[in-house]
This record gives C-alpha cells, sequence and structure tokens, in this order.
C-alpha cells in the first residue's frame, strides 16, 4: 500500500512541473501504478524464497538449528529484501514510467533524465521506508524465536549496522523533505527543468550543509554505543573492572550508568562467590549458587573418607600456634586438590583431620574406587614425611543443608560416615596408612586392586565385627578413572 501510495504522490508533484490535464494525469497514474504494483509482485516473490526458513519456522515453532535459522533470517530479510529487489523499480517501474510520460506529454527527450532523477528520489525513499518498516513488522516474530534460542546466544553482525542506517537514511530524508518543499512552493509557470534542479539542490545540502549534522548525530550515538560493545567484549573475557563512561544525560546516558551499575553487582557477586569457594567446596558453592541456598535433604550411596594426622597433637604442644596453622594449611594444599581430582570434595575440617566425600553432591557411580584412588594418592603424596591415617567406607548417607539460626552447611550423616572415623583410628592398631571396609571393597570395579585382609576388628557402635583391608602401596600407579592417569609414575 506505501508503495502505491509514494507512487500516486510523486506523480502529483511530477504534474506541477507543467501543464498536465486530467486525463493526462490519470494516464501516467494508471500506468505507474500498474508498473509498481509488477515490480511489488516480483520482489516479494524473490524474497519469498530468502524467508523460507522463517516461514518454515512459524509453521512448526521449535528450538535448535530451526530457531537459529529463522533468526538469521528475520534478522537479515530487510536488508536481502532491499539487495535482492531494490533494483527492481528502477528496470520494471522508473524507465517505462518515464519513457510512457515523456511520450504522452510529448515531452524532449532529455527530460527523460529529470524524470528518472525524480523518480530515483521517491524509489529511495520507499526503499527506506519498506526496510525500517520491515524491521519494526519482524520484532515481535524475533521476540517469539529468541524464547526458543539458547540462553547464551549472541548476535552475530547480519543485517544493516546503524552506521549505515543513519548515514544512509538520514540524507535521503533531507532530499525528499528539499524536493517535496520545493514542489509544492512552484508557480505555475514552473517546467521539468526547475525540477532538475531542484533535485540538485537538495541533494547538494543534504550531503553539504544536513550531511555535517548527520555525521555528529551519528557520532553523538554511535560513540556510547561503540563504548558499550568494547565494554561488553572486556566481560565475556571475564573482565568485570570494565566500566562504560557516562557521556550524556540521555536515555545512552542511563543505559552506560546502568551497565555500570550491572558490573558492579556482578563483581561483587564475583568476590563473594570467591570467597564463598574458598570456605566452601567449590562443587558445593555451585550447587547452592545454582539451586539456592537449601540443598534438601536426600539418601544417596557414596563413600566417605577421614583423614588425619598422626600424633599432630603432640607436636603443636611445642610449637605456636602461627606453625601450627600454617602446618596444617601446607597438609591440605596437598590433600584436598587431590580430593578433587578424583571427583570428590573436602566436606569437613576437623582439627588436623577432614572429612571427604565421593559421590555427593556430584554422582559417581565409581564413588568407591574414586575414594580409594585418592586415598592411595594422598598416601603417596606424603612420602613418609607426614604420618598419616585414612578409613574409607561406604554406604547410604543423608546429604543435605544442616544448621540454622542463618548458617546452614552441607553435610553428610549416617552410619558409614561413624564407621569411616573408626576405621581410621584402626589403622593406628594395625600400622596401616589406608584401611578400608568391606562395603568398600565389594563396590570397588578394577581387577588390579590389591588388598590384604586385616581380619574382622570391633567398631564403637556397631555389634558384630568389621572386616577391613589395606591395599598394597602405591595403588594405582598404571590405573585410570575417568581415562586420566592418578598418580605419574
Amino acid at each position: 500500500v506505501s508503495a502505491l501510495t509514494i507512487t500516486l504522490g510523486t506523480v502529483g508533484l511530477m504534474t506541477l512541473y507543467g501543464d498536465t490535464s486530467a486525463s493526462e494525469f490519470l494516464e501516467v497514474l494508471a500506468v505507474a501504478e500498474g508498473f509498481a504494483a509488477v515490480g511489488l509482485v516480483i520482489g516479494v516473490l524473490k524474497t519469498r524464497r530468502a524467508a523460507a526458513p522463517l516461514v518454515d519456522w512459524m509453521r512448526e515453532p521449535r528450538g535448535g538449528e530451526a530457531a537459529l535459522a529463522a533468526w538469521r533470517t528475520a534478522v537479515s530479510l530487510p536488508r536481502q529484501f532491499v539487495l535482492r529487489t531494490g533494483w527492481l523499480p528502477y528496470f520494471v517501474a522508473s524507465f517505462p514510467i518515464t519513457i510512457f510520460s515523456t511520450w504522452l506529454l510529448d515531452l524532449p527527450w532529455w527530460n527523460v533524465v529529470i524524470l528518472l532523477a525524480g523518480v530515483s528520489v521517491a524509489i529511495g525513499y520507499a526503499i527506506v521506508l519498506h526496510f525500517f518498516a520491515s524491521e519494526l513488522a519482524a520484532r515481535p516474530v524475533l521476540k517469539e524465536i529468541a524464547r526458543h534460542l539458547p540462553e547464551e546466544f549472541s548476535s552475530p553482525p547480519l543485517g544493516a549496522s546503524l552506521r549505515l542506517k543513519l548515514l544512509g537514511a538520514l540524507p535521503l530524508i533531507n532530499i525528499v523533505t528539499g524536493v517535496v518543499v520545493s514542489a509544492l512552493s512552484v508557480t505555475d509557470r514552473a517546467t521539468l527543468t526547475d525540477l532538475g534542479l531542484d533535485v540538485l539542490v537538495a541533494v547538494g545540502v543534504a550531503f553539504t550543509i544536513s550531511f555535517e549534522l548527520t555525521l555528529l548525530l551519528t557520532k553523538s550515538i554511535l560513540a556510547p554505543i561503540d563504548d558499550l560493545l568494547e565494554a561488553t567484549d572486556r566481560v565475556k573475557q571475564g573482565d568485570l573492572s570494565a566500566r562504560v563512561p557516562v557521556l550524556s544525560g540521555d536515555e545512552l546516558g542511563q543505559l552506560a550508568g546502568s551497565f555500570n551499575e550491572m558490573l558492579a553487582g556482578m563483581q561483587e557477586r564475583e568476590t563473594l562467590r570467591s570467597a564463598f569457594g574458598s570456605y566452601v567446596d567449590p562443587g558445593v558453592a555451585e550447587r547452592v549458587l545454582k539451586e539456592g541456598e537449601l540443598l534438601e535433604g536426600e539418601e544417596i550411596e557414596a563413600s566417605v573418607m577421614f583423614v588425619d594426622i598422626r600424633a599432630f597433637t603432640a607436636w603443636a604442644d611445642n610449637a605456636s600456634a602461627r606453625e601450627a596453622v600454617a602446618y596444617l594449611n601446607d597438609f591440605f594444599d596437598t590433600v584436598v586438590p587431590i580430593l578433587g581430582e578424583h571427583g570428590g570434595h573436602a566436606n569437613k575440617f576437623i582439627g588436623d583431620g577432614l572429612l571427604g566425600v565421593f559421590g555427593a553432591p556430584e554422582r559417581h557411580a565409581d564413588h568407591a574406587d574414586r575414594a580409594l584412588a585418592a586415598a592411595c594418592a594422598i598416601a603417596v603424596a606424603m612420602d613418609g614425611r607426614v604420618e598419616v591415617g585414612i578409613g574409607v567406607n561406604s554406604g547410604p548417607v543423608m546429604v543435605g543443608s544442616i544448621g540454622g539460626g542463618g548458617r546452614l552447611e552441607f553435610t553428610v550423616i549416617g552410619d558409614p560416615v561413624n564407621v569411616a572415623s573408626r576405621v581410621e583410628a584402626l589403622t593406628r592398631e594395625t600400622g596401616d596408612t589406608v584401611l578400608i571396609t568391606e562395603a568398600t571393597r565389594c563396590l570397588l570395579d578394577g581387577e588390579d586392586v590389591q588388598v590384604e585382609p586385616r581380619g574382622e576388628v570391633p567398631v564403637k557402635g556397631k555389634s558384630e565385627p568389621i572386616p577391613v583391608y589395606a591395599p598394597k602401596l602405591p595403588l594405582g600407579r598404571d590405573r585410570n578413572i575417568g581415562g586420566e592417569a592418578l598418580f605419574s609414575s
């Protein structure tokens, strides 16, 4: 409809430059509207083929590659419309209309050039109008498609850039405005030569006086946006210290200020996250950050490990507090990463020992293998420098957040935990570094696991003695879990 309306207005303005009868006006208008309609039909058909992925998605909305293809099509369609059909009005409408008008009105042949110049202004206006109208029409569709896109999706450079839109549209608007104002101001004696002069003057003004204002306006809009893009790229690379200078008090200035506030919040959150991860196992911290502060209790199969430094209390009696803390930190700096490498985590630090858990909160079907491999890795890492005792047990435990008064702690409770603690204490009696229970041994999957029975021993809290085993050390130099060697040879 807009194309036909623009055609009507163009023909009407042309008739102001000369003596044209009503019948001649209607004849030229009929031919012009006919050729314009033909050009529109051809343009729609050509664009329809390019819009096939979008049409297909609208029939059956879905995610995945189909949503990505539909998004790319919807974003690039206005630009494709201009590139694919922008030349059509010149060949399908402009030349036939100007030639017909020159013949019908018995004008000199060189008036074809003037008419083409005037029609070109109208066609340029129509193209820009359809481009922006297409972008606006596509936005509701793009919003719907966006619901099916991945959360991490970011826009690739498609369509026309904002710089091109401003530098292309604003001068053209000035040209159209100048030509229309000139046409509406003509006298009865105006000719097509005057039209040619009006077009030249409008173009000259648009690309001199007005173009300077256009450049300044473009820079004032794009400079803050470029700053935002640069800061966003830095944030993508992990730099949360990026900030955007607030250069104005308008909407762009408000956007820059909001962006800076958002980054300050993210930076504070990351600081808390880092501190949180220092006091809570990173795996548990991730679960809490994703699921909220409360990890609901549940019963799962897991393996539990107690690690304790032998004779630490006697040593600490003769050491300063600073020396004792430094000693423990050095010890845990070695032990905790080994737990993490095998899929476990340090659940609790208990004086000179710790409680390690495998299979919670992250599930591992081979939690027993992982726990034993980690225990042996710790024993090898100590290499006689530190005498430790390690007890490993497996079974159903309760895991979840326990606490009150505003403080919660992710922990594991249950009989297997108590037994693991008792088994660790038994290492002092057997002289072994690592002891595992029958429950853990039965879950081991590796054929190369070699353990020596230590008989059935009474355990506090158990009515019957339980069998315990000592793995032969070093275990697993060639053993793999998850495809990676546990120990280097």
